[in-house]
């Protein structure tokens, strides 16, 4: 079948080998009444882009109105009719005659089910010998079938799996008749287990059900899937189209199996630098076909605006590009090299600072070793010990304030603007004459998703002796996170002149105040009159005086 009116690779097909292009679905402006065949230059025997009398461009690809589509010998007419209902008329008109009928079909992309391997859920099926060879289910009552215990997995010397070369688990009897059969030896590709492997976790242990009706009624959906974007076409797709066919049955009671999706980004190989010669040796454009590519190290060149060049020739632009990790690149960076490096709280903690989740980013090595010194840096201010003297309110507020901006950002996934919190918190610690462990102690359970390992550390450094998984999360204070005190920006005639520390609830009259003792603000108004004061309590305070006049 061929619709090269509507459909762009046969009206190529078709324009390419100069065939009659015939039009069957109009726009829905244009009469139901336009003509059938699409010419060029009145010819439909050329392939034509156009039709003839509606001068409507081909091919068209979108919804409209069937023309040209009657039939007297079948009394089939949907002239006229829109392309939904010109469909439904149609099958209709199928199952009537009894030669078609309505079916809903669904796509996969690659769903190549069957692995002749030995590995993977074997199909529960077998073909009785001497049949047509159709296959038989095995009863519910020899499920599971199990794959047989064997060291031999070598290919079987013909299309089939190993399975094929096992006589004693190859060889069976047809449950219906006892008669000889043959089990299926291709398996499955282990997709039959991951798409629904989240069902079998809630109620792993069920012998008669696949799970208990009121557990997964519980449990279900998911509340957050995270997958890479592989996962996104593939499982994710699998995963759906099995939980719906769950769901026809009844086993499942929502139509969806995850509330939430969150695709994470990739993580691409350290930027590469690199130029390219000619055969002659000479630099070249990377678009030569006989270029040659050279790489160099980072140390060997210098940014020079927008582009890198080499040190040693700055008339050598070179070029700096991640690439996505593979062992053919020689990019890929082994975690357990990072983790006897630096350690896994180190390696963790980097993954998640290095930008937004759903981001692709590039790996660092510095990156890892400046995120290292931080958690060095975190032991070091409880390597001191901590006091139990209560902590000031300049120490809760910052305490709290951490707490709050930790907590949210990681309940939105940002977790590297929740790492950012716990580094500014840090660096107020370091500044601190003390080390309450009224503010300390709640930092350590903010640490703790993020570095366990250090985490437990301190939480047993801090005289706690079970894990620090059973303590409770902080909540903060919005009470605590009020200021006392702040600096207002002061200007004068708009510009800004300096900052004066009030209180927050300062009135306009006590900031003016303040403000006038600023030597700053006084060079500008000694002498003048304030005709105008502006005062946005806690944002800003803005006099306004007469200009000097010009001489």
């Amino acid at each position: 079948m061929a619709v090269p009116g509507h459909d762009a690779r046969d009206y190529e097909f078709a324009v390419r080998f100069n065939l009659h292009i015939k039009q069957v679905v109009a726009a829905a402006e244009t009469p139901s009444s336009a003509s059938a065949d699409a010419s060029s230059t009145g010819s439909s025997e050329s392939g034509s882009s156009e039709s003839s009398s509606s001068n409507q461009a081909l091919p068209y690809c979108e919804p409209g109105v069937a023309v040209a589509s009657s039939s007297s010998s079948s009394g089939l007419d949907i002239n006229g009719l829109p392309t939904a209902e010109a469909k439904n008329k149609v099958i209709a008109w199928l199952e009537q005659q009894g030669i078609g009928k309505r079916q809903v079909n669904y796509k996969l992309r690659d769903w190549l089910f069957a692995r002749q391997r030995y590995w993977g859920e074997p199909f529960p099926l077998v073909y009785p010998e001497g049949g047509d060879g159709t296959a038989v289910a095995i009863p519910e009552d020899q499920l599971p079938l199990m794959l047989p215990d064997t060291d031999q997995f070598k290919p079987s010397g013909t299309p089939e799996s190993p399975l094929a070369a096992i006589d004693s688990w190859v060889n069976t009897t047809d449950p219906a008749t006892g008669a000889h059969a043959r089990r299926e030896t291709s398996t499955m590709p282990q997709w039959a287990g991951s798409c629904w492997y989240y069902l079998r976790f809630i109620d792993p242990s069920n012998p008669t059900a696949l799970v208990d009706k009121k557990l997964e009624n519980y449990w279900m959906p998911v509340d957050l899937y995270v997958g890479g974007a592989e996962h996104a076409v593939l499982h994710l797709l699998y995963a759906r189209f099995w939980h719906k066919v769950l769901y026809d049955l009844g086993v499942v009671s929502s139509k969806e199996p995850f509330a939430r999706l969150v695709s994470q980004g990739m993580i691409l190989g350290e930027v590469e630098y690199c130029y390219t010669v000619g055969p002659d040796g000479k630099p070249c454009s990377e678009d030569q076909e006989d270029a040659v590519t050279i790489k160099v190290s980072e140390l060997d060149v210098d940014k020079k605006g927008d582009a890198y060049v080499l040190k040693s020739d700055p008339s050598i632009r070179a070029t700096a590009r991640a690439h996505k990790m593979s062992k053919s690149r020689g990019n890929v960076v082994n975690p357990d090299d990072v983790v006897e490096e630096c350690g896994g709280d180190s390696l963790r903690l980097y993954e998640m600072f290095m930008g937004p989740l759903r981001d692709t980013k590039v790996w660092s090595t510095r990156g890892v070793e400046g995120v290292h010194r931080f958690l060095a840096r975190v032991y070091r201010a409880f390597e001191a010990g901590v006091s139990d003297e209560p902590a000031t309110k300049d120490q809760l507020r910052l305490l709290h304030a951490t707490i709050k901006k930790v907590t949210v950002e990681t309940e939105e996934l940002r977790f590297n603007t929740a790492i950012a919190a716990m580094m500014e918190f840090v660096n107020g610690v370091f500044k601190w004459s003390n080390r309450p462990r009224e503010a300390l102690e709640p930092f350590v359970l903010l640490l703790s998703p993020y570095a366990p390992h250090l985490a437990e550390e301190l939480w047993s450094q801090l005289g706690h002796t079970e894990s620090l998984a059973y303590a409770d999360w902080p909540q903060w204070q919005e009470e605590l996170l009020m200021m006392d005190t702040i600096k207002l920006p002061v200007q004068v005639n708009g510009k800004m002149r300096g900052t004066v520390k009030v209180g927050v609830l300062v009135e306009q009259k006590a900031a003016v105040e303040a403000a006038l003792q600023l030597g700053t603000v006084q060079k500008f108004t000694d002498g003048k009159e304030i005709r105008k004061v502006i005062y946005v309590p806690g944002k800003i305070l803005n006099l306004i005086v007469p200009a000097d006049k010009k001489g």
